[in-house]
């Protein structure tokens, strides 16, 4: 198949108005297939800037700058006088993987109204003992941001641009932060749909990219390997396969990374192939099935 696997999706968007902006699909071996539904700008990539965060752990990880069963106050021990009663045991996995047990609610999209959003985290009062139950939010992505910097020196985005962006050609990429300068981490990295693709791509080949190891091999197969129980979750479907770090599980051996209003990758590492899409969807899980009817389920 060439340009036609696409034909019946672009179809299913105009006649649906789901919203797309783009849509590019990579193919190990094959020259990649896309339409542009507009002009490729870069947009608010949302939550699947909590991808990018993920894997400036692992990054860090390799480094061996930090461990993922490190708990989050060994690196910030100046905040345990303030850390809510149990906090002192969860780990970074447990943040990475939404089942830190926290009560904090907080997204990008929330104005931020303490003095340090760190500190209204870890002083937030638990409602589940760590490793015990999956609650979705931004506050553990930030949080792990934050430990980033500091057991780097280099805040979240400063970390990543020599070791991922820059290898991938990804120029200069805004990254929205808090008023304490840090990367929100959870949500608003801007990609264009082609640049968004390189980093699907680069998942696919398991962090190689033109001959060079960017990513540790081990540890993009244990973002999808290491996954927690989801099927509680009430707000559709999707969400329900489970989560792994920093991914959502899909079915048929896949995982997505996944933003609001549609901007999704869904990676097949069986068949060697990523579909990427960037959108404006208010009807977004609509768009991400007609991604699996339309387009995986043809790779």
């Amino acid at each position: 198949m060439s340009a036609d696997l696409l034909d019946d999706f672009v179809r299913a968007d105009r006649d649906r108005a789901l919203g797309t902006y783009g849509i590019r699909v990579h193919r190990e071996g094959r020259p990649p297939v896309e339409h542009r539904f507009r002009s490729d700008d870069r947009v608010n990539l949302y939550s699947v800037a909590k991808t990018f965060t993920s894997v400036a752990v692992g990054l860090a990880e390799a480094e061996g700058r930090l461990s993922l069963d490190d708990r989050l106050l060994d690196h910030l021990p100046e905040l345990r006088p303030i850390a809510a009663d149990g906090l002192g045991a969860v780990t970074l996995r447990q943040l990475l993987t939404m089942t830190s047990g926290t009560s904090h609610r907080w997204f990008a999209d929330e104005r931020i109204t303490a003095a340090d959003l760190l500190h209204e985290i870890v002083s937030a009062p638990l409602t589940a003992a760590p490793g015990t139950r999956f609650a979705y939010t931004g506050s553990g992505p930030y949080a792990l941001g934050r430990v980033v910097a500091r057991v780097t020196g280099a805040d979240l985005r400063s970390f990543l641009l020599p070791r991922l962006f820059a290898p991938l050609d990804l120029h200069d990429p805004p990254w929205h932060t808090c008023p304490l300068g840090h990367p929100l981490a959870e949500s608003d990295l801007f990609l264009r749909t082609e640049e968004l693709a390189r980093f699907a791509q680069l998942l696919v080949q398991e962090g190689r990219w033109n001959g060079r190891q960017v990513l540790p091999a081990r540890y993009v197969r244990r973002m999808a390997g290491e996954r927690v129980d989801t099927s509680a979750v009430t707000y559709g479907e999707p969400y329900t396969h489970g989560y792994g770090l920093g991914v959502w599980i899909d079915p048929a051996d896949t995982y997505r990374l996944d933003g609001r209003y549609g901007q999704y990758v869904v990676v097949s590492p069986a068949r060697r192939a990523a579909v990427t899409v960037t959108a404006h969807a208010e009807r977004d899980q609509e768009l991400l099935a007609a991604i699996h009817e339309l387009v995986v389920a043809r790779l």
